[in-house]
């Protein structure tokens, strides 16, 4: 029987080798050019290759399908495909009460019951899983049975058995198979088109043909804004946005970086890119890869360095270079968890204070923190446009669940986007060229590019004079410069947007976070509302300088709460700016993002 739902949180887990995070992305692909709203979380351990059959090793991949915009990749799944007993013990925290569970029988062995901890060699029973639906599949010998006759070994056959499952869940969620077979068809070369093209058929049509579903699904398709839409990841969505203000503002697109974990892709990404000039430099550190990128802005390009956490404890030093010579610089600082190397593979906000005060002396750099997969391409755009127009560095901070997760994204024309206009001298007006002479109104510096003639000056990390750019140790013009830079920061805030707030001017509670933990935040604020609560939403994008009006706003709520994936640090950064109000904290850092019930029985004990 076919049943019609407003939306369905789907889960695949398994080995690190089993081709979840692959199975995953390609389940919520298929529900994007179905037509659907999308949300994704993907879960997967750091090491390179875990130990097989251990509930250290499991991969997950988490989809919430919908027939709206999706905010949040959902708090507990309706299915779950469990690849071994590892998978099913790591994941049942994560299942609805009434949830189906679809594991591969073949993987349900006393050897793998051993490897995943259970003691009885009765992982259903020791889990109390009894009351589930639960769908016992020979995954395994069914996909090698499928491809009997195509001459594949063992090995090279079970690593398509994850295009069995996936037929499955398409047949569960009535979505078509054609986007997925389109991909096979590119994906792969030789035997294995027709090998994975033959298994996901294979499961497909064991799904129709078996009565081991009491309903199939049916998602409604979601009402989007009309538009040309592709699925994105905000690590994608970053290297085009920053692609783009490259574009906007004539200036070639430099890259240089280290590779580290969750922000590689954004390297990547730009390094496929030749054909729209971009230049990528692939470092042997992470000191390398921003001193490149401030040579390369030195020499009259749009420059930019990606990291994580680690990454930007070792360009600190490099960023204070940055601030002194007032370059354009964008330094995109995926968060991940710490301290050191800490939880590379997970998702944490713990670089506020880093980004906001790491550096020695006083540097303060612009700071903007992106809050969807999506909306990384309208920040890095804007990171860029600030940074040129304004001479100075910015640090863009997204996180690994933004980095990783994806969703439809509305491609936009980039006749949407505002010019770039940096402040490039091209000729020489006095007698002398003053390097340090500034625009009235943003206090950024003009752009000489070496090697015009009449506009040669001196730059460097020794602080200069205000005006020639000579070294200078006056302590008169070091309090100027130092006052200068800091205007500089300060001034950008009459550029930004006055602060949003999402639902009613004022009210009992008022919800504050930054960065990544929009959706959870708003889903949860709107829950809280349908409750009857006053209660709103006041989310930071702009971090440093802050944006204007949010005094006001702050003032008319009776209590505020400030929720963050870290102990406190957005609190803190408030209460050394706004210390005039009273600051209430959410925090976790497990590695997760926030869930919307969890959100809500917090906010449940202050309305």
């Amino acid at each position: 029987m076919e049943k019609i739902i407003k939306d369905a949180v789907v889960r695949f887990s398994g080995d690190s080798g089993d081709g979840m995070q692959l199975t995953g992305t390609l389940f919520s692909d298929a529900g994007a050019l179905s037509g659907h709203g999308i949300s994704t979380f993907p879960d997967y351990p750091s090491e390179i290759r875990a130990p097989q059959g251990t509930v250290a090793g499991v991969s997950g991949f988490q989809v919430h399908l919908g027939s709206r915009k999706m905010a949040t990749p959902g708090d507990k799944c309706d299915a779950l495909v469990a690849m071994n007993p590892a998978a099913l013990k790591a994941n049942t925290r994560w299942l609805k009460r009434d949830s189906t569970i679809i594991v591969d029988a073949d993987a349900f062995t006393d050897k793998e019951f051993r490897k995943a901890g259970f003691v009885d060699n009765d992982p259903i029973g020791e889990l109390g899983l009894t009351d589930y639906n639960i769908v016992m599949c020979h995954i395994t010998t069914m996909t090698r049975d499928a491809l009997d006759g195509l001459g594949l070994d063992n090995k090279s056959a079970a690593r398509c058995k994850n295009m069995f499952a996936l037929g499955i869940c398409l047949y569960l969620y009535n979505i078509p198979l054609d986007h997925t077979l389109s991909y096979i068809s590119r994906k792969f070369k030789g035997a294995m088109v027709e090998a994975n093209s033959r298994v996901l058929n294979a499961g497909y049509n064991f799904a129709a043909n078996n009565h081991l579903f009491a309903n199939t699904y049916d998602v409604p398709k979601a009402t989007l804004e009309k538009g040309t839409y592709r699925t994105i990841n905000g690590n994608q969505a970053t290297a085009w946005g920053l692609i783009a203000a490259a574009e906007k503002s004539g200036r070639p697109l430099f890259c240089g970086s280290y590779p580290i974990t969750p922000a590689t892709v954004i390297l990547e990404e730009l390094a496929k890119r030749r054909d729209l000039g971009v230049k990528t430099v692939q470092a042997e550190d992470e000191i390398a890869g921003i001193c490149t990128a401030i040579g390369a802005a030195f020499a009259g390009n749009f420059a930019v360095t990606t990291t994580s956490g680690p990454g930007l404890s070792l360009k600190s030093e490099a960023m204070g270079l940055a601030v002194m010579t007032e370059l354009p610089l964008v330094i995109v600082d995926v968060q991940r968890g710490g301290p050191s190397t800490g939880l590379p593979t997970k998702t944490e906000q713990s670089d506020l204070l880093q980004a906001l005060y790491g550096r020695n002396g006083e540097a303060p750099m612009v700071v903007v923190a992106a809050s969807t997969p999506s909306d990384c391409f309208h920040y890095a755009f804007w990171a860029g446009k600030i940074a040129m127009e304004r001479m100075t560095p910015v640090l863009l901070l997204t996180d690994g669940f933004i980095a990783n997760g994806s969703e439809p994204w509305r491609v936009p024309s980039l006749g949407d986007y505002p010019s770039i206009a940096p402040p490039i001298v091209s000729e020489l007006k006095d007698e002398i060229y003053f390097c340090y002479d500034r625009d009235p109104e943003a206090f950024a510096r003009t752009w000489a590019i070496p090697g015009t003639t009449g506009l040669e000056h001196r730059i460097g990390g020794l602080e200069k004079d205000k005006r020639i750019g000579c070294v200078s140790h006056d302590p008169a013009n070091h309090a100027e410069m130092t006052r200068l830079r800091a205007e500089k920061v300060a001034r950008v805030a009459d550029f930004l947007p006055v602060q949003e707030l999402l639902g009613d001017a004022e009210g009992d509670l008022l919800v504050v976070g930054w960065g990544g933990t929009r959706g959870h935040l708003q889903t949860a604020v709107e829950e809280m509302c349908a409750r009857g609560k006053r209660v709103s939403l006041c989310h930071f994008n702009w971090i440093n300088p802050l944006p204007r009006g949010v005094e006001e706003i702050f003032g008319r709520f009776k209590r505020i709460v400030v929720c963050e994936l870290n102990m406190g640090q957005f609190a803190g950064y408030l209460r050394m700016n706004l210390p005039q109000f009273t600051y209430e904290q959410c925090n976790k850092v497990q590695g997760l993002p926030f869930t919307v019930d969890e959100l809500c029985k917090c906010f449940e004990s202050y309305v």
